[in-house]
């Protein structure tokens, strides 16, 4: 049975019959504020307070009024106006945070006093006051503004030598415009075809019918893109799986739309060259109809409300009745639990990163987070063939949105907010981050003898965070445990980007003879290869045609085969920044042992320095250990200190990306294609990647590639870059959405001689049970706090009272650089 509480929301209908959606412009991205939030049940936070500033923090909004005060008002050239006054032919800010001080800067403010090192601000100006728009980075401070405070190129972070990137569409008005009036001219071949009436003055409650293409970027010059027709699943959010086997291609190039040109169109397997063409054969009744997907109670991503009896049992839950064992300094958004501490900051692109993780005293690392988030896809049709999203464009941290407590984390988390400056707007997002103390369902430790039993509890500390990217929503765990153990780790779910199956189409053009390629017919395309080809299809072979991208998932839904490759760094500092990069590998090995009388085949360890940067691969069959060690400190034991990297509690080794060389992704994402790169840390190389790369492939503001350099690595400051994802062969499973136990991955970072012993023995709560009895049974000890007395458990610690959950309020929609939409 399903229960409904009322909840009312407001929604902004588009009243357009044709929607098309290109990302690429940063994303459709509506400029949000949030109500207050009452549902939250948490324990309260300890007064606490950080031993040192957070010197990453976010900007605050009394740093970003002076800022704004300072830009609008102060001498300068950037020429700005300010967003609602604004027109594409203008300069207004896009956005502004922080910009992370460099490390040589901060350490010593870290470990010897020194002064804290000066503010900074970095803000992106988009520059529509020229023929080629552009976006444009500028370093402003320092901060607070004075004097001394300077307007500079932001320029070192970025190995491309500019600081810009072109705009492919400034003016999302225009192409708004351009699409109707193209619709105008196919409405009647639309209504057949696709079953909707084309008509720009028609209002309805929803758009029936989207367009989404790839992001628009340059490439040789040109914005043309792809697009595919979907249905906009409005009822559930379900676009994404609902293609209607319709693609278009489109140019966009330049700021005068009378040039743009719609080239080609796509359908049941024809490529007809214009939209004269298509119609044309239309007209002629060389077009044959596919069946369309339909929405509908398939698609419905919630559970069902006809479930299975048991479930009306309410199942175990968490729960934390004596309050946090963790501190926070929520100011400076600092940390601590069980010998941990740490600082973390958001950046709208890349999230969250945690700062100068320390063990017991020591530090291990000096950053750790997320650099991109990239989904790579193939299929047979236009649009899947070449289709790549790097989310930081999107916003990683912009979407991260407000989680759902007893769902998302434990109703006891502590829940923070976070805040972002677009424009010359402050976007907040309540309750986007969960930091929370979990126990699991197995120990950490246990033994048993014949004389007694110990077992130890096995609790972690989770800082949680939920990035919703368009059909996906990506959670992203940084897990801490009592060893000095820490965990990366990623889970996707939401929906697919389906494809439209078309099978039966690709058999009967296989058959079929060839049409003429005159202007008004089009011509048939070989959608599937044969069943026993590695790159090309040989149908002469007489092979059945099969599908190679995916699987068949509902009546015209098939799935399209996706990579996700999901960038982290990080720095680690073992004790110091002075590091060097081992192999240990386990390596088979005949050797003769005296007491033998035949050399004997066993096992042994071989220890292979890393002297330069350079990329790797996980080991085969787990054979080898990769170590980040400090050669100048040892254990009481004589062994070199350091901390191991290896795959985590996911779904077996995380990849790297197979397509080799894709002309779609160019070189904006060289860190996907190994594993795990071991490189010299330098302040010129900040990022794997910027943001904007995803704008101009070909030649990205970040060439992750330049970094690996050759450069010496031995006792050196280290810096690791690793991904997270998966193969995503999406099947029947995935409909409606990806469940996330079948798509998480994680790497771990391990101690590795780092301390003389377990060093849980003095933090993690167990039990020793002695099995000498007496009349009283055995004897029983506890280890840390144990539950003496019952304790009362309040309603809302199991079942928080979410009528008020807070969804995001649109305010006003900054399309000019972030996304474009356009009806036809």
């Amino acid at each position: 049975m399903a229960r409904t509480t009322r909840n009312t929301r407001s929604w902004i209908i588009p009243s357009a019959v044709i929607i098309f959606i290109c990302f690429g412009l940063f994303a459709y991205q509506p400029v949000f504020t949030s109500r207050g939030t009452a549902f939250l049940s948490q324990q309260p936070v300890d007064d606490f307070q950080a031993s040192k500033q957070n010197v990453w923090s976010d900007l605050t909004k009394d740093e970003v009024d002076d800022l704004l005060h300072f830009l609008y008002h102060g001498k300068n050239d950037l020429n700005l106006t300010k967003v609602a006054n604004s027109s594409p032919w203008d300069n207004h800010l896009a956005g502004i945070e922080t910009l992370i001080p460099n490390k040589t800067d901060t350490l010593p403010f870290l470990d010897i006093d020194s002064d804290a090192p000066s503010r900074w601000a970095r803000i992106t100006v988009s520059e529509g006051a020229s023929e080629q728009a552009a976006l444009v980075d500028y370093m402003v401070g320092p901060l607070p503004t004075g004097e001394d405070t300077q307007i500079l190129p932001l320029m070192y972070l970025y190995n491309s030598g500019r600081n810009y990137v072109k705009n492919p569409l400034p003016a999302f008005e225009d192409i708004i415009e351009w699409f109707s009036s193209l619709g105008e001219e196919i409405p009647d071949m639309i209504k057949d075809l696709l079953g909707e009436v084309v008509n720009p003055g028609h209002v309805k409650g929803a758009p029936p019918l989207m367009a989404v293409s790839r992001p628009a970027a340059y490439n040789d010059g040109t914005v043309s893109q792809w697009a595919s027709i979907h249905g906009p699943g409005v009822r559930y959010d379900a676009w994404s799986i609902m293609p209607q086997g319709m693609y278009c291609r489109f140019d966009i190039s330049g700021r005068d739309a009378s040039q743009w040109k719609m080239h080609e169109w796509f359908y049941n397997g024809v490529l007809y060259n214009s939209t004269e063409a298509f119609r044309s054969a239309w007209k002629a009744g060389k077009v044959e109809k596919l069946p369309l997907n339909i929405d509908g109670t398939w698609t419905a991503a919630e559970p069902s409300a006809h479930g299975l009896p048991e479930r009306e049992g309410t199942p175990p839950i968490m729960v934390q009745p004596e309050g946090n064992r963790y501190k926070i300094d929520t100011k400076e958004r600092f940390v601590s639990w069980m010998g941990f501490e740490f600082y973390f900051t958001t950046l709208q692109a890349t999230a969250m990163t945690l700062w100068d993780i320390k063990f017991k005293g020591e530090r291990i690392m000096y950053e750790l987070g997320l650099q991109e988030a990239m989904a790579h896809y193939a299929g047979n049709d236009p649009m899947t063939i070449g289709m790549v999203w790097l989310d930081t464009l999107f916003g990683m941290g912009f979407n991260m949105y407000q989680l759902v407590p007893g769902h998302d984390c434990p109703a006891y988390a502590t829940y923070l907010p976070t805040m972002f400056h677009q424009g010359d707007s402050t976007i907040y997002r309540n309750n986007s981050i969960c930091i929370f103390e979990y126990t699991a369902d197995h120990p950490l430790q246990r033994h048993t003898t014949a004389t007694h039993v110990s077992v130890s509890r096995n609790t972690y500390l989770i800082v949680r965070s939920v990035s919703t990217v368009g059909n996906y929503d990506y959670t992203i765990d940084y897990i801490f445990y009592l060893d000095g153990t820490v965990e990366v780790k990623v889970r996707a779910s939401g929906y697919i980007f389906g494809a439209y199956h078309q099978l039966e189409a690709a058999r009967q053009q296989a058959s079929a003879a060839s049409y003429s390629n005159a202007n008004d017919e089009g011509r048939p395309t070989e959608l599937l290869s044969s069943r026993n080809s590695d790159e090309e299809s040989s149908e002469s072979e007489g092979e059945p045609l099969i599908y190679e991208y995916g699987y068949l998932v509902h009546p015209n839904l098939a799935t399209s085969m996706h990579d996700h490759a999901i960038a982290f760094k990080a720095d680690l500092d073992i004790i110091s920044p002075t590091n060097s990069f081992h192999k240990v590998d386990v390596a088979p090995i005949t050797r003769k042992y005296q007491w033998d009388s035949v050399p004997r085949k066993t096992m042994h360890l071989r220890q292979t320095p890393f002297t330069t940067e350079t990329g790797l691969e996980w080991p085969k069959n787990a054979g080898a250990m990769f170590v980040v060690l400090n050669n100048a400190t040892e254990n009481a034991w004589g062994e070199k200190r350091g901390y191991r990297i290896a795959p985590g509690t996911g779904m077996g080794n995380p990849p790297h990306l197979t397509i080799k060389d894709s002309p779609a992704l160019g070189k904006a994402a060289g860190w996907a294609e190994s594993n795990l790169f071991v490189l010299k840390n330098r302040d010129t190389e900040r990022r794997a990647a910027s943001e904007f790369n995803a704008m101009e492939p070909e030649e990205p503001l970040v060439d992750f590639s330049k970094y690996v350099d050759g450069e010496g690595i031995v006792d050196e400051d280290l810096v690791l870059y690793f991904t997270l994802g998966s193969h995503h062969i999406p099947h029947s499973g995935d409909i409606p959405n990806t469940l996330m136990h079948t798509s998480a991955s994680s790497v771990m970072f391990i101690p590795h001689n780092f301390h003389d012993s377990d060093p849980s023995r003095f933090s993690a709560g167990g039990v020793k049970l002695d099995m000498k009895q007496d009349a009283d049974g055995c004897k029983v000890t506890h280890y840390g706090g144990e539950y003496v007395h019952g304790v009362e458990v309040e309603k809302k610690d199991l079942e928080p009272d979410l009528r008020y959950y807070s969804a995001p309020e649109f305010s006003q929609w900054d399309l000019s650089w972030n996304a474009t939409l356009a009806a036809l």
